[in-house]
């Protein structure tokens, strides 16, 4: 039985995988040719994360595929239902990648709430002769603590986002239309506390927040979840971080309400057209980059590896 993990897939997975019999193949196969390859190489199992798609193309003409995997959350790269009406398997691993996320978005807001980034831009080319200037420019940081932090998307990410925010002693606002309330356990100090957050209106998460972080697949219809009227709905100086999916910000009003200083500081660790972002936010020095690594950790990918060989495994015992 072979596996192909076409954007490759951690040593703990692949040993897990054949040490059930499996075997398993990690040479990236261009899109392009990833019909022909599976069907000369009758790939039982299909595993990918952002770079592939599995559409209708190797769905309807590759006859040997069982199952398809995604190595992470979001699965806006495969025809999910489709697949399914043809009887496929299609499994993700939605609590690998959590912390590693949350984790990121932390250094995100602690970045751009003392303009981390930017002087990791300026410091090497104008600290030598300018260090006085830059000290000043960056003198007016603020501090999480205390202020207000509104998650929109709260599943498994949004939640280890909001225990890690409370730790830094910050005011949770939380807003998902798949619930009312979540209860969340914080382990401090090997003592265990739960706390209980009550979901909010869109509104008033929009009103209240100082930061806002995004933690939401696409939206099906493919429309932004904020645009330029939720901007205006925010407060000014407002800080947004985006881990979730390009799209969900409407790019060109991000970067309206970052001229009009609506917006203080973003980060962005997705975006609209990867691997070609704008050249508009990859410019402006009121963005925070990365280049889509929320879930790029050595510890989530092996959590995500050997998530997706259990996954299989267990699907060919039945």
């Amino acid at each position: 039985m072979k596996i192909l993990a076409n954007d490759g897939i951690s040593k703990s997975g692949i040993d897990q995988l054949e040490n059930a019999g499996f075997s398993v193949e990690t040479e990236h196969v261009n899109q392009s040719n990833l019909v022909n390859y599976i069907n000369e190489n009758e790939i039982e199992v299909i595993l990918v994360r952002s770079a592939t798609e599995v559409r209708n193309d190797i769905i309807d003409n590759c006859a040997s595929i069982k199952i398809i995997g995604r190595g992470g959350v979001g699965m806006d790269n495969i025809n999910v239902e489709y697949a399914k009406e043809k009887g496929l398997l299609v499994i993700n691993t939605p609590a690998a990648s959590s912390q590693s996320v949350a984790e990121l978005v932390m250094a995100h807001l602690f970045s751009i709430s003392r303009s981390v980034f930017d002087s990791n831009r300026n410091m090497p080319q104008n600290g030598e002769n300018d260090f006085k200037v830059l000290k000043k420019k960056y003198a007016k940081g603020i501090e999480l603590r205390g202020k207000n932090i509104g998650i929109i998307g709260f599943g498994r990410i949004g939640q280890n986002t909001a225990k890690y925010a409370l730790g830094a002693g910050m005011n949770v606002l939380a807003f998902d239309p798949f619930m009312e309330k979540a209860t969340i356990e914080l382990d401090i100090a090997n003592q265990k506390l739960d706390v209980t957050i009550n979901i909010s209106s869109m509104e008033e998460l929009l009103n209240k927040s100082d930061f806002i972080s995004l933690h939401v697949p696409m939206p099906k219809d493919g429309n932004p979840i904020i645009g330029s009227l939720e901007f205006e709905k925010m407060k000014n100086g407002v800080r947004i971080v985006n881990a979730s999916r390009g799209g969900v910000i409407d790019e060109p009003a991000l970067i309206n309400a970052l001229k009009s200083n609506k917006v203080s500081f973003a980060a962005l660790d997705v975006f609209v057209g990867e691997p070609k972002p704008s050249k508009d936010l990859l410019s402006n020095e009121k963005i925070s980059l990365t280049p889509h690594i929320g879930a790029a950790t050595l510890e989530a990918q092996d959590r995500i590896g050997e998530e997706l060989a259990e996954k299989i495994i267990n699907f060919y015992k039945k």
